[in-house]
């Protein structure tokens, strides 16, 4: 399950397609934003499909909150049927605390992760391009979740 229909989600699509999931589900509270974005990849061998949060009932093995609701410490309109003892949920927002969102999905007994991971690849990635020397993001990981743990 992909939550949201912006930027952030269609970054994550063609990845997440690469993993060959049994279906993709990319909800919106537009329902049209979530088909727009899934008619980009109507290409695709693995089934996307749109559909409105509130439609939403099911769990799924993995939640993706790409969403800007976790930017202001808010929870995005999702039902918490999504979330179960054996869903991975991620946020893409990072914070000292987990998110709205984050803590939700644990209580439902989900594993949790946030976004900080991406933040610090992502940051390697782009010093690789510039300086031609690819840092070790894994430590760099651990000494940023240090700082902001503490």
């Amino acid at each position: 399950l992909l939550l949201g229909a912006g930027g952030a989600a269609r970054g994550v699509i063609l990845p997440l397609l690469a993993e060959s999931p049994s279906r993709l589900v990319i909800a919106n509270r537009t329902p049209e934003r979530a088909a727009e974005l899934s008619s980009q990849f109507s290409g695709a061998v693995v089934p996307i499909e749109a559909c409105s949060v509130d439609k939403l009932s099911a769990s799924f093995d993995v939640v993706i909150n790409a969403t800007s609701a976790s930017l202001s410490s808010e929870l995005p309109p999702v039902p918490e049927t999504v979330f179960d003892s054996h869903s991975f949920v991620y946020d893409m927002m990072y914070a000292a605390q987990p998110t709205p969102f984050l803590q939700l999905a644990r209580r439902h007994g989900a594993t949790v992760r946030d976004g900080l991971g991406m933040l610090v690849e992502q940051a390697a990635e782009a010093f690789a391009l510039w300086r031609g020397v690819r840092p070790d993001g894994g430590a760099v990981l651990r000494e940023l979740r240090a700082l902001v743990d503490a």
